[in-house]
């Protein structure tokens, strides 16, 4: 199985609808989410972010390039979670998401 890289501090993001967040906790998360969840507007920081997920997956690049690009994805789409909107820099455990997506392989 694939280190799962995790990141330094998670990146919160938004998706589907008002208050459903999710916490982003390493490089295989962010790029699972990437490939599977993320928003329809998509641009060309979305594509550059799973690149660099998939890059740093394989040994090439760093966790803190994945993060970096996942936030500028993030922005790009509009659902990055300010820092500022989480109390201590982070989610409220009422605000948690249920569950995780699929731990394996990336197809």
């Amino acid at each position: 199985m694939m280190d799962n890289k995790p990141f330094e501090k998670p990146v919160v993001v938004e998706l589907g609808h008002v208050g459903n967040y999710r916490e982003i906790r390493s490089t295989q998360e962010a790029a699972e989410c990437l490939m599977t969840v993320w928003p329809l507007n998509r641009g060309p920081r979305h594509r550059d972010a799973l690149d660099t997920c998939l890059k740093v997956l394989e040994g090439y690049r760093s966790t803190a390039d994945a993060r970096r690009a996942l936030v500028e994805a993030a922005k790009e789409s509009d659902v990055l979670v300010p820092e500022e909107r989480l109390s201590d820099g982070r989610l409220p455990e009422d605000k948690l998401p249920e569950g995780k997506l699929p731990q394996g392989k990336l197809h």
